[in-house]
């Protein structure tokens, strides 16, 4: 504009907001619904070890490309021991497997104030939906969270905001409240019709996501915590692939294909033992753990079970390449009372 002949622009600085993207739709819909309310959203996306936005499934597969569509920039950030650490005793219990969805959500929360702080932002955006997921998104579970995270009232959830008590943004007039949603339940039919209104026509479905709510996965997990006080994320990996039985007090396993005879041999450790059948095709073995003779004769049955060897014939079973073992395959009947 022009004042007295001399040209001047005046420039109002967004207000800025930290968004926990998880590239699933709920999300996208929380922060295109921001931006079009004018804020500067900064995205925070977080991986655990249960939980990728790498691992080439789920809503986290292509975080990245979501924060690329939505024109927001993104930062990621990981959870690794601390979030193991939590998980062997998590404060608020666990769902309906080993996912502790009140204390993984506060370390995100956590994390998403950093974050905030860091940038001078006003607010944290999420796209949970009120009662959506039984557990942590009740509204006592939603208080718990903003409270483990020190975050009352600057946790905005634009989706379910019309349900839920004004946030400090509302409050001072800074967002908008009218512009925001009452969705709540399981249902996604309101926001299926939005994303077609705004556009947003990629996007996954909201199945994937966490491991942890997994039962088959559930039962590892509590397998390994019951015989390792302090597993790494090594165990972790492992626990992702292959078929797992447990012999006293080492854990066999065994792949499935060759993509994950590959995976289980690059993250062998040194002390693990490698069995395979030495002439037929199968999978590779991983033994971790104490295991005697009788135990190593064991897992050498299974491994040989489920290669192409003959199941009445003996065959021979390579240790570490190096050591070989003639066995008989285990019975049918048997390998089950192993299994994990």
């Amino acid at each position: 504009m022009f004042i007295y002949g001399i040209e001047s622009s005046i420039y109002v600085e967004k207000k800025k907001a930290v968004a926990l993207l998880s590239g699933g739709l709920d999300s996208t819909l929380a922060v295109k619904i921001m931006k079009e309310q004018g804020f500067d959203v900064k995205a925070l996306a977080i991986k655990t070890p249960f939980c990728d936005f790498d691992c080439g499934h789920g809503c986290g597969f292509k975080v990245m490309e979501v924060a690329d569509r939505l024109g927001v920039d993104i930062k990621t950030a990981y959870l690794g021991d601390e979030y193991l650490e939590m998980l062997k005793n998590p404060k608020h219990g666990y769902g309906s497997g080993m996912n502790p969805c009140i204390d993984c959500r506060a370390m995100m929360f956590k994390l998403a104030k950093e974050y905030m702080e860091e940038i001078g932002a006003e607010f944290v955006i999420t796209g949970e939906v009120l009662n959506q997921r039984p557990m942590s998104q009740n509204k006592k579970a939603l208080k718990i969270i903003e409270k483990e995270a020190e975050l009352e009232g600057k946790v905005l959830r634009p989706l379910s905001a019309k349900n839920l008590e004004p946030t400090e943004v509302e409050k001072k007039g800074i967002v908008d409240r009218d512009k925001l949603l009452s969705i709540k339940g399981r249902s996604r039919k309101i926001q299926f019709k939005l994303a077609e209104e705004l556009g947003i026509i990629e996007y996954p479905n909201p199945a994937g996501g966490c491991l942890l709510t997994d039962p088959q996965f559930s039962r590892r997990v509590r397998d390994l915590f019951e015989h390792n006080d302090k597993p790494s994320i090594n165990d972790i990996e492992l626990l992702k692939v292959g078929r797992h039985f447990r012999i006293d007090n080492a854990k066999l396993i065994v792949g499935r294909n060759k993509d994950e005879n590959e995976k289980i041999e690059a993250l062998a450790l040194k002390d693990d033992i490698l069995l395979e059948a030495r002439d037929y095709k199968g999978p590779i073995g991983l033994v971790r753990g104490s295991i005697d003779e009788e135990g190593l004769r064991l897992a050498a049955s299974i491994v040989l079970r489920y290669s192409d060897a003959p199941k009445d014939k003996e065959g021979v079973i390579t240790i570490n390449r190096e050591k070989e073992l003639q066995i008989l395959p285990i019975n049918d009947n048997i390998i089950s009372r192993y299994r994990i």
